[in-house]
């Protein structure tokens, strides 16, 4: 079972981040190298588990997890959730409409961080046309 949990829960990161993520036995993070069992446990909970659910697009998730991510404060984690709903599919502006609507279930300066965040993955907005 858990061999076909990790075969899900790569298909989703491969959707997400690409082969880099999907086919590495760990992350290129320090932790990734500090607790490689760690994140077999989240590929094969988090994304085979849960990720990989027929109830919900994995565009729907990722726009779900880039809300809570900044609900709670979580910069890293969501800096990558931001890059990887661009893969499946979100628009920057649904990014950014969903970050504003944070603010009123989580509070401003979590909206204000999370916004700050996405800028930084986005870059600046694309120019308005000449009226």
């Amino acid at each position: 079972m858990a061999d076909d949990l990790a075969a899900k829960g790569a298909a989703v990161q491969m959707q997400l981040w690409g082969a880099a993520v999907a086919n590495a036995d760990r992350p290129a993070i320090p932790a990734g190298a500090l607790a490689p069992d760690f994140f077999t446990m989240v590929r094969e909970f988090c994304f085979g588990m849960f990720w990989s659910r027929d109830q919900l697009a994995i565009r729907d998730r990722s726009l779900i997890t880039i809300s809570l991510l900044a609900a709670l404060n979580r910069q890293d984690e969501l800096r990558g959730h931001i890059a990887g709903g661009l893969n499946v599919g979100l628009t920057r502006d649904e990014i950014v409409e969903a970050l504003m609507h944070v603010a009123v279930y989580a509070g401003v300066p979590a909206a204000v961080s999370a916004l700050g965040t996405a800028a930084a993955v986005l870059g600046p907005p694309p120019e308005a046309p000449a009226v």
